[in-house]
């Protein structure tokens, strides 16, 4: 078993398919964004107010490193912009949660802890720019992407089984 590497765009579930996945496998789940948080001491909404991004974007560098070099059989969710790393496909296969922008406000918004779920996203308050945001990483994550699953009004434990058997055919 290889590592499997979950990127789509903030609030797409990338955390709700990985407890489903290690649910169904024999795979353990790390979170980047929370290994940070960790070494960091503090909340990514925190880091990006106290140092900016490109200070978050360097602890995302370093826990791709350590990820290479230390993880194995093992699923990681990722922050919406990790899949900038250049040794994504290094750390393991890289599956893309895909799902259109309208779709995972909905998803957001719907969730029992919309307000706090929201807060801990800062690229989220301006809904204008994360629009933007998503339509610049759209092409970014399908090209980088080993598979693709369509999460679109699908349940977290439907994509789960749809990811595993997926990588299984992508070897």
């Amino acid at each position: 078993m290889k590592n499997i590497i979950l990127i789509g765009f903030m609030g797409v579930g990338k955390g709700s398919v990985a407890r489903e996945v290690i649910k169904l496998s024999d795979y353990i789940s790390v979170d980047t964004d929370d290994l940070i948080e960790s070494m960091e001491n503090k909340s990514v909404k925190k880091i990006f107010a106290d140092s900016g991004e490109e200070y978050f974007r360097s602890l995302e560098k370093k826990v791709s490193h350590w990820l290479e070099k230390s993880v194995k059989n093992t699923l990681i969710s990722t922050g919406g912009g990790f899949y900038k790393q250049k040794n994504l496909k290094d750390i393991g296969a890289v599956v893309f949660l895909d799902s259109p922008f309208d779709k995972i406000l909905e998803r957001i918004n719907s969730h029992p802890n919309a307000v706090k779920k929201l807060k801990k996203r800062p690229l989220l308050e301006d809904l204008k720019k994360a629009r933007e945001l998503y339509n610049e990483r759209l092409p970014q994550y399908k090209a980088l992407a080993d598979v693709v699953i369509d999460v679109t009004d699908k349940s977290a434990l439907e994509c789960a089984k749809e990811l595993l058997s997926k990588v299984k055919k992508h070897g």
